[in-house]
């Protein structure tokens, strides 16, 4: 108990007061760690098989595609059905699919299609765990002011996962091959499962509350999203950034290979410089004490992370494309977070697993398409050249938000006044 009030008394780590949510934490954060082991072994084993940048594309498009058309869905399901349960489900069939890859990958009798038809299942399965993941984050959390520290907290975890994960995939990839990853990543599901049911979680209202027809409830919620100004704006944010901008994880093996003239350890070592920058972000965010500013953090991490994503396309020296992914993953994480700290701290609660089903269709449902389209326009343009297009993109999209700014602090100023987060005598500029 002393060691609790110990570790909680710290400004980053606050929401850990939380039981359930320390539960989820220690779980999620051996889970992580194997997920990032297997996306690095399932590029780098495509790679190897295949040689081609386009099925690199194909594969991050058949893993995402299915959140772009399943995750609303999840979102219905998400304010219908306990959430742990869903999750649970999820989690367990997501081992599974691990644990069937690894056994083709050590039978040796993969084939290319078998990688394709996995990735697919996966996505599926994330299609929904990942919306549900989301809303289920303030259930866990005991008090409403640290629901900011938690969401920043978890993007802290995915992100000290991306700097160990990749590191152990390389070293193992090098030395036993890649289907020691994939086992390590079926195994690591466990950890979660634990937790998941060692939960003690109080009675949950809004469960079953929904009683209308699916298709009526998923028009309640877009019709909610689109006429809601801050939440539209942020939304086609994190959608344009990650159809043009988050792809460029699908052309790092080939820069590891065919720019820097490296290998598997190159590759991981590029995949941790962005995990070393997003942990930054994430620990920055984590330390703040409250919502507001973040409308201007955005726009600067925006024009970083173009900086960043601009650089490494043009660097053929190992030492500036570590830095320049460095700047890349911070930008880009604290994009994402910042975002989503803002969605789930002013929109209904009744409509919480909804807005977050659109969040993840626009942080991880465009992913697919940006795959796809960097995987083409590498063969096209070369792969330097599909980055440069979509750093320029990017740019444009942080420059559209900046330009609605004023009028997002607008909408969102009643909210936070209603909350107690903000006076109503504070000057409307502070308001995000």
């Amino acid at each position: 108990m002393a060691f609790s009030r110990h570790i909680t008394a710290s400004p980053f780590l606050r929401s850990l007061r939380s039981r359930n949510y320390r539960l989820f934490v220690i779980g999620q954060s051996i889970s992580l760690i194997g997920t990032w082991m297997q996306n690095v072994a399932m590029s780098w084993l495509v790679y190897r098989l295949t040689g081609s940048a386009l099925l690199l594309g194909v594969i991050g498009f058949t893993s995402q595609i299915p959140t772009f058309v399943l995750a609303p869905l999840a979102g219905v399901l998400a304010d219908r059905w306990n959430r742990r349960h869903l999750l649970i489900a999820t989690q367990a069939l997501a081992m599974l699919q691990a644990a069937v890859l690894a056994t083709i990958v050590l039978s040796e009798t993969v084939q290319v299609w078998h990688v394709v038809c996995l990735s697919l299942l996966l996505g599926i399965v994330n299609a929904f765990d990942i919306p549900v993941r989301q809303s289920f984050v303030v259930e866990m959390v005991d008090y409403r002011e640290d629901l900011g520290n938690a969401i920043a907290l978890n993007s802290s975890m995915v992100q000290s996962a991306r700097l160990i994960g990749p590191t152990i995939a390389g070293l193992l990839i090098a030395v036993v091959g890649e289907g020691v990853c994939f086992i390590l990543n079926s195994i690591s599901y466990l950890a979660v499962l634990m937790v998941l049911v060692a939960m003690r979680m109080g009675t949950s209202p809004q469960y079953g509350k929904s009683r209308g027809r699916i298709v009526h409830e998923l028009h309640e919620g877009v019709r909610y999203v689109f006429s809601f100004s801050p939440i539209r704006n942020i939304l086609m944010l994190v959608g344009f950034i990650s159809l043009a901008g988050m792809p460029y994880t699908v052309l790092v093996p080939v820069f590891a290979k065919e720019i820097l003239h490296g290998g598997a350890h190159t590759f991981g070592y590029l995949m941790t410089a962005g995990g070393c920058g997003a942990l930054v972000g994430t620990l920055t965010l984590a330390s703040r004490k409250s919502v507001l500013g973040l409308g201007r953090t955005i726009i600067i991490a925006g024009l970083l992370f173009t900086t960043g994503l601009t650089v490494f396309a043009l660097s053929s020296k190992l030492v500036l494309s570590l830095l320049s992914l460095v700047l890349t993953g911070y930008g880009a994480t604290t994009i994402v977070a910042s975002c989503n700290t803002i969605l789930q701290t002013i929109l209904e609660e009744d409509k919480r697993g909804r807005v977050m089903s659109f969040f993840t269709v626009a942080f991880l449902g465009m992913a697919p398409f940006g795959s796809l389209g960097a995987g083409t326009a590498a063969k096209l343009i070369g792969p330097q050249g599909a980055l440069l297009t979509g750093a320029g993109c990017c740019l444009l999209a942080t420059l559209m938000f900046a330009r609605h700014l004023p009028r997002i602090r607008d909408s969102i100023r009643p909210i936070y006044v209603r909350m107690g987060i903000l006076s109503e005598t504070v000057k409307a500029s502070d308001t995000t």
